[in-house]
């Protein structure tokens, strides 16, 4: 994943993203463990996407960068009806 992908995440969403990476990360591991893993490179790159989530966050702590707004539902209703 990107990081321009974890920068369009609201807090609430990356921390979200950021306990299903690190179940992977630990199934990743299992895998590995049981030589049922066939590409061990996954392992460095579910490292690299945690990292990359806790970062966002910490910039978001120390107002380096901002949470994205959200639409509201109103405006997610008139998309629907142009469609």
């Amino acid at each position: 994943m990107k990081i321009t992908n974890f920068f369009e995440l609201t807090n609430e969403e990356l921390n979200i993203k950021l306990s299903e990476l690190k179940a992977e990360l630990f199934d990743l591991r299992f895998k590995h463990a049981t030589n049922q893993l066939s590409n061990p490179l996954v392992l460095n790159q579910k490292k690299k996407d945690i990292a990359r989530a806790k970062t966002v966050l910490k910039q978001r702590e120390l107002g380096l960068s901002k949470e994205p707004a959200r639409a509201s539902g109103s405006a997610k209703k008139a998309k629907k009806a142009k469609a």
